[in-house]
């Protein structure tokens, strides 16, 4: 089984802002596999299916985004799956907008939601997909408050269809690997 975590912040107030691109991309991947993300278990919301002909667990973090360890690592134990079956989809505001960057490891970054998960694992080789969406504007700006802003209506279609490439990302990586992923999603 194949653990892929979508990230984001759990909560109405939060839906479809810049931080919850992993939520969107894991929610759009889970409908187009008919994978009901309905079951609570390990402070996120699960749901199994088959993806790429391997069966895996989509998993949203329940718990706000800076904790996301506290969820993922648990569902790691609990599944007794090795770090190689883990898949992590996230916002990226060093991409620009609507980028793609497949990764098969790697630091955090400035992305506390991947820092608590690496501290809570105590490692950093897993896979993730990062889901660019730029920087703001305003260099002014607090990136708080840019990450957890909604996408300007103009920007919505291109990141809609970012997050269906995404999905894409992580069936690549299921059927053909992270080297296959990168060459096909890195480029411009």
């Amino acid at each position: 089984m194949h653990l892929i975590v979508g990230l984001g912040n759990p909560g109405k107030e939060f839906e479809h802002t810049r931080h919850n691109a992993g939520f969107d991309t894991v929610s759009l991947l889970a409908e187009k596999h008919n994978i009901r993300l309905n079951k609570s278990r390990c402070k996120a919301l699960t749901g199994e299916g088959v993806i790429a002909g391997q069966k895996v667990l989509l998993a949203l973090p329940q718990t706000y985004m800076n904790l996301s360890g506290e969820a993922v690592s648990p569902l790691m134990s609990f599944y007794k799956l090795p770090l190689t079956n883990l898949l992590v989809v996230y916002d990226d505001i060093d991409l620009p907008k609507g980028r793609l960057r497949v990764r098969p490891g790697g630091s955090a970054g400035t992305h506390n939601g991947m820092r608590s998960i690496i501290y809570r694992l105590g490692q950093d080789a897993f896979a993730r997909v990062r889901v660019g969406i730029g920087k703001p504007d305003n260099p002014q700006m607090d990136l708080k408050d840019f990450v957890i802003g909604h996408y300007p209506r103009e920007d919505w279609k291109e990141m809609f269809d970012c997050f269906l490439r995404a999905g894409e990302a992580v069936e690549e990586i299921l059927a053909n690997g992270v080297e296959k992923a990168m060459s096909r999603f890195n480029g411009a």
